[in-house]
């Protein structure tokens, strides 16, 4: 076997597999742990199963049949925006497809990708953490309550029917990718979508129980910590990767990343501190404004320059901060229980930042190869081309209403055949009921789950970490 063929790259392709792996370290464990330490303690186990679960679908349907569709050969279902909607299904289980040279038409901007220089299967993988990470979003939206049977199939149906021609459309060589929209990472593709198809599914499952939405209080902050760590620098992945190359705008992208999350970060923790009602800093708040903006410069990240990263993250931390505290109480939206708030750190964000693409992206940032050899570049409204807010525009409301669509489509054809809310008594109990685990196991959950051997509640003895408790005598636990 030749080691290096002579268009691959080891420094590219060391770069890209690693990025992959930075981006899946964000859903696994970071979604899971982030989402596991937010939720109620009951339903730690089940929040970590769906995400777990939810990943390895997505991975076995990729590479059947959803890498094609979302950048293979374009499947003509008709005229205009059908003509290039969606990718032909294939597998890319052969040789050729896992060694050979990774040589997609992907269409970004105003031309054509120069040739990767890295394989197919360094591709498939980069992509396919994007496309697992998108439904592992929107679970924030669903958690405490959907059935878990309903959860799986949901995620493979949306995955290939939803996600495939969103990243089809403006990453693939699809129609809105042809008309010069953008979407450096997936502001639209991943997190608009996620917004937008998380916040259909919490209106058409239903409500948590009341006496569980009115006590929505973490189990573990230091979990929460965690799993928010492993989103921030593994983003530099999710967004240093997507120019393929590890060249200067890799690194440009990764440092507008960062930039744009400490502003946005610090941002919020100023609006909590002297314009919230308590009027005090809170580690949650910082969180959300962490992710608030990580999703805005997710579209951004290679187009802008230091100046343009800054004001996204400012702009994107105040307005979602405004939705989070005052758009969430109007009466519609109080009835949608959006369990950890999807649709603003997520959805708003997401097309926020899209947006502002359309006017801060700056032409000396990326530099785009024609067909006929010439370059080109991409420019927002106050560069030059007030046209690209149009697009940007045009893309994001293409996105919001297929996956609203689709994903209410989905799910009620999903519920002629189950249910797609968990009985109120099992929603009760939670993860026992659930799954026989707990997150935080006790004697009555050993009990109640038949442990060989458990003691009894009532003759159980207290020792370690739990005997000594908290001052008062108060054993030390995970809040419920």
């Amino acid at each position: 076997m030749i080691p290096y063929p002579s268009w691959l790259n080891s420094g590219d392709n060391t770069w890209q597999l690693v990025a992959a792996t930075l981006v899946g370290l964000m859903s696994i464990p970071g979604i899971a742990i982030l989402y596991g330490g937010l939720v109620q303690r009951k339903w730690i186990v089940n929040t970590m199963l769906m995400a777990f679960t939810a990943f390895a679908v997505v991975l076995v349907a990729w590479v059947l049949y959803e890498f094609q569709m979302s950048f293979g050969t374009p499947l003509h279902l008709g005229p205009g925006i059908l003509h290039s909607a969606v990718g032909r299904p294939g597998t890319i289980l052969g040789a050729r497809a896992e060694i050979g040279q990774a040589n997609i038409p992907l269409v970004s901007g105003a031309g054509l990708m120069p040739a990767f220089r890295f394989p197919q299967s360094s591709l498939a993988y980069f992509q396919f953490a994007f496309a697992a990470i998108t439904p592992l979003l929107f679970l924030g939206s669903v958690i405490g309550r959907m059935n878990f049977r309903a959860w799986l199939l949901f995620v493979l149906l949306w995955s290939g029917i939803v996600y495939s021609v969103n990243a089809f459309l403006l990453w693939g060589g699809g129609w809105w990718a042809q008309m010069g929209a953008l979407d450096y990472s997936g502001g639209y593709v991943i997190h608009l979508a996620a917004g937008t198809s998380g916040f259909v599914a919490a209106a058409v499952i239903g409500p948590r129980l009341a006496r569980d939405r009115a006590k929505a209080v973490p189990n573990n902050l230091p979990m929460v910590a965690c799993g928010a760590g492993f989103l921030w620098l593994g983003w530099n992945g999710f967004n240093g990767g997507d120019m393929y190359f590890g060249g200067q705008n890799a690194s440009a992208a990764v440092l507008n990343t960062n930039l744009t999350t400490a502003v946005a970060l610090l941002t919020w923790v100023l609006l909590d501190m002297f314009l919230s009602k308590q009027r005090k800093p809170t580690f949650l708040g910082a969180v959300n404004g962490m992710i608030v903006g990580l999703v805005a410069i997710t579209p951004a990240a290679g187009f802008v320059t230091g100046t343009g990263a800054i004001l996204i993250g400012l702009i994107a931390s105040v307005v979602v901060w405004l939705s989070w505290n005052y758009f969430s109480k109007v009466g519609f939206m109080r009835k949608v229980d959006d369990a950890l708030g999807v649709f603003h750190t997520h959805g708003v964000a997401g097309l926020l930042g899209g947006l502002l693409v359309g006017l801060f992206a700056d032409p000396a940032m990326a530099i785009y190869y024609n067909k006929d050899g010439s370059v080109d570049s991409v420019a927002g409204l106050f560069h030059g081309h007030p046209k690209q807010l149009a697009l940007q525009a045009g893309a994001a409301a293409t996105i919001i209403v297929w996956d609203g669509l689709m994903t209410f489509l989905i799910l009620r054809f999903l519920g002629l055949f189950m249910k797609l809310r968990m009985p109120d008594e099992v929603l009760e109990t939670g993860d026992v009921a659930v799954h026989d685990e707990e997150g935080y196991p006790s004697e009555e959950g050993l009990v109640a789950v038949g442990v060989t051997g458990a003691p009894t509640p009532a003759t159980a003895p207290v020792t370690g970490p739990v005997a000594s408790g908290l001052p008062g005598g108060e054993p030390s636990r995970a809040p419920d």
